[in-house]
């Protein structure tokens, strides 16, 4: 989906940035130009303010917490102010942020200095399972640690299901599930906290393909394509499991798998 947009441009303010202690201690004009990403429409359909963002409270915020945070890089800076904005203001999906310094202390004429970023919410389908103890206990409390943590929210969860063992090795029946998460961790970040998730459920890596009492999975971000040595996405074999199909079509039926080019329905209808 294309968002709407709605600019700040070139909102000024004195605040104590920098790695000298001269620039800490007496401060110096920053400038920032920020794109909001979000859905208009509705603000313009009844004219009501309530159902955008408004750009006033906006400034506002930005000069406040610029100003009451120290930090030494404009990097910092930029990236602490873009996670604050889309964690305060639900209706934001993404920023475009550029903070420029005028008078960087370098020795030399210049304009100014300036970091841009860009920072936005993401979609991600993560497969859950697990086959020893308390089974329901262990995916309850997955979903609950991930809704938790700062910078995520769960959206949706599939029902929980019953599925054979995977992988040829004799052992219990799974409990599978599928959930979408919206988060602004990175696909790294978010494979380490799941890591640490299956850690706090006391996982154990010994036998491939062998229980687990937790196992979560990136099976989907965005429609990102990539591989390295610890993370593949989409993930490799997710188009061959029906224990993932299943409950994935439940809660992204129309969803396109970014490589198949297929929606998870048509992946689960050749499944068989």
């Amino acid at each position: 989906m294309k968002y709407d947009e709605i600019h700040i441009e070139n909102l000024e303010f004195y605040a104590r940035h920098g790695v000298f202690p001269e620039e800490t201690k007496l401060g110096q004009k920053f400038i920032i130009s920020l794109v909001m990403y979000t859905n208009t429409q509705g603000a313009g359909k009844r004219d009501d303010l309530e159902l955008s963002v408004d750009y006033g409270t906006v400034s506002h915020f930005i000069t406040e917490y610029m100003q009451k945070n120290t930090f030494k890089l404009i990097e910092a800076a930029a990236e602490n102010l873009a996670r604050e904005l889309l964690l305060r203001y639900p209706l934001l999906e993404g920023v475009d942020l550029e903070l420029k310094k005028p008078w960087a202390p370098v020795g030399l004429p210049l304009e100014y200095v300036s970091v841009k970023i860009s920072r936005c919410w993401h979609k991600a389908y993560l497969g859950l399972g697990s086959n020893m103890g308390d089974k329901k206990g262990y995916l309850d409390y997955a979903v609950k640690r991930l809704n938790e943590e700062n910078g995520c929210k769960v959206e949706k969860v599939s029902d929980y299901l019953v599925t054979e063992p995977y992988g040829g090795v004799e052992q219990d029946d799974f409990l599978n599930a599928c959930l979408l998460l919206k988060t602004l961790l990175s696909p790294e970040e978010l494979l380490e906290k799941l890591h640490e998730i299956e850690k706090e459920a006391h996982r154990e890596r010994i036998i491939r393909w062998g229980p687990r009492t937790l196992d979560l999975d990136i099976l989907l971000y965005d429609d990102l394509v990539m591989e390295n040595d610890e993370l593949i996405i989409p993930h490799v074999e997710m188009h061959m499991r029906d224990f993932v199909l299943k409950p994935l079509s439940e809660i992204a039926p129309n969803v396109r798998h970014p490589i198949y080019k297929k929606t998870i329905s048509q992946l689960l209808k050749e499944l068989g």
